[in-house]
């Protein structure tokens, strides 16, 4: 695992509500200067008042916090991972693949999505 961390919807609404453990991590990050990944299908999920979200603004306007487009060649992997795992969460299967291209663990609320996808993610619950 390469230092940092995929954020997905439930990561970013910690980080919204001001939990400890999103807070920290970033924190962390930062200070090592690690990278800090956000799928943009998580971040149009969590995202609903933005004027409001000063946290999750800030983040992904961060110069090592990168937010990863659902193009053309990630649209045919996340199909694929849906397919190979009998699951249809379009956004759960973004995070998983970002994570996994970043090699980095994942900072959720709701593992078990996550892991029906891949069994060996690393995730942070928060």
């Amino acid at each position: 695992m390469s230092p940092g961390a995929t954020f997905d919807a439930g990561g970013l609404i910690a980080l919204d509500r001001n939990q400890r453990a999103a807070i920290a991590l970033i924190a962390r990050a930062t200070e090592i200067g690690a990278r800090i990944t956000v799928p943009a299908t998580a971040l149009a999920q969590a995202m609903r008042r933005p004027e409001r979200q000063v946290r999750v603004a800030r983040l992904v306007r961060q110069p090592t916090t990168d937010v990863v487009p659902l193009d053309r060649v990630d649209a045919t992997g996340v199909g694929r991972l849906l397919h190979a795992s009998s699951t249809s969460d379009i956004v759960d299967a973004h995070v998983v693949l970002c994570a996994r291209r970043a090699g980095q663990q994942v900072v959720t609320s709701d593992p078990d999505d996550l892991r029906r996808l891949d069994r060996r993610l690393k995730v942070v619950i928060v």
